[in-house]
């Protein structure tokens, strides 16, 4: 039986509430499925390790995350810890970046009886997913920037050939694997490269990289024109590739269209390592309350069994994230399930208990929408 070894980072805030409903899920799953286990290592990085010891991720522990098969994420940050040049602790950003996580997978998908922001019909549709290019882009400059008077502050936007082409390979593998699961089979370039030299250099790259693709279609829409379209037509789009700062903004706009952050996942992944975090933060102003919505932790972890299952080749992992995503639609397909945010009442053990109810009734999956939990190259 394979067993994985999974680094858990519960972090900070509502991150502590939603991780330990997670572990018990993956738990069940794996048990459901038979063919592989998990082992999890806890370990502390964040704003409140950062003001107890004065480091938010002590080497020791990024070394030990960076031995794991996958790194599991809760949610870090206090709003009001920072250091002293004023940025907030961020250690899933040193992640990203010590580990050259290069494609940030933020996956856009409706689930019934979760209330639509949008009135169209076709809004029960929306099944996308943003890949964000995560390691250099506007936020090379966070640790670099200048800001030397009060007069000017200055930081770089950084586009490399390297990060654009292993990005871009990524993107379009992604979507002919999606195109076999009966998706469009096309990729969007989202830059400015009317504007900027940077984004026509980005563009001119995603050209060269699509004539190796010709199964799948390349598109190209300008960041402001996307902006305007993920609201008008979401419904039309399959994979999306930004440059950093542009994806992380077009990630949140995903994540409102079907319900906010707490039902959005996402997952970072590199050459060998991968980070799986919800979208949402800590949530300050909720925490102890059992108020969490649970969902976008448990579909990270979805994310994270098929990355697993697709790197060491066992198709079961697939079963397994197909599980947990159906799970989920079971449990709000009726409507009567609503977690706070949407103006309900469901809290994080009410929310999780209805999944692992469906969880535990679910014998097949074969029967239900090939479209469900296509994710990860």
């Amino acid at each position: 039986m394979k067993i994985w070894q999974i680094a858990v980072l519960e972090g900070d805030g509502v991150g502590r509430e939603v991780m330990p409903v997670c572990l018990e899920l993956l738990n069940a799953v794996a048990n459901k499925v038979g063919t592989f286990q998990f082992q999890f290592k806890h370990l502390e990085a964040g704003a409140d390790l950062f003001q107890r010891t004065g480091e938010a991720f002590p080497d020791a522990t990024f070394q030990e995350a960076k031995s794991a098969d996958a790194i599991l994420l809760g949610a870090m940050g206090i709003p009001e810890v920072r250091y002293p040049d004023g940025r907030e602790i961020a250690p899933q950003l040193d992640l990203r970046e010590r580990l050259g996580l290069f494609a940030g997978l933020r996956p856009i998908r409706s689930v019934q009886g979760v209330p639509e922001v949008l009135s169209h019909p076709l809004a029960s549709k929306i099944d996308f997913v943003i890949i964000r290019e995560s390691t250099e882009g506007l936020f090379a400059a966070r640790n670099s920037g200048e800001n030397n008077s009060n007069d000017v502050a200055k930081d770089s936007l950084v586009i490399t050939r390297a990060a654009c082409e292993r990005l871009f390979h990524y993107a379009f593998r992604l979507a002919r694997k999606r195109s076999r699961r009966g998706y469009p089979g096309k990729v969007t370039c989202v830059d400015k490269a009317n504007v900027l030299s940077s984004y026509a250099f980005f563009r001119k790259i995603f050209k060269e990289i699509a004539e190796e693709y010709p199964d799948v279609k390349a598109d190209y829409c300008y960041i402001d024109a996307m902006a305007l379209n993920l609201v008008k037509i979401p419904w039309e789009f399959d994979v999306l590739v930004a440059e950093n700062m542009f994806g992380d903004i077009l990630s949140d706009l995903g994540a409102a269209l079907i319900g906010g952050m707490g039902m959005a996942p996402s997952g970072d992944i590199g050459e060998n390592h991968a980070v799986f975090q919800p979208c949402h933060g800590t949530a300050p102003d909720i925490i102890g309350k059992g108020m969490a919505n649970p969902v976008a932790m448990l579909r990270s972890a979805a994310m994270m069994v098929e990355w697993l299952g697709e790197k060491a080749g066992i198709p079961e992992a697939h079963q397994a994230s197909r599980f947990i995503q159906l799970g989920i639609d079971k449990a709000f397909e009726g409507g009567e399930l609503l977690p706070y945010e949407l103006g309900g009442t469901a809290g994080t053990r009410e929310i999780f208990d209805a999944i692992m109810e469906q969880l535990e009734e679910s014998k097949d999956v074969s029967d239900r929408s090939s479209r469900n939990g296509v994710f990860c190259s």
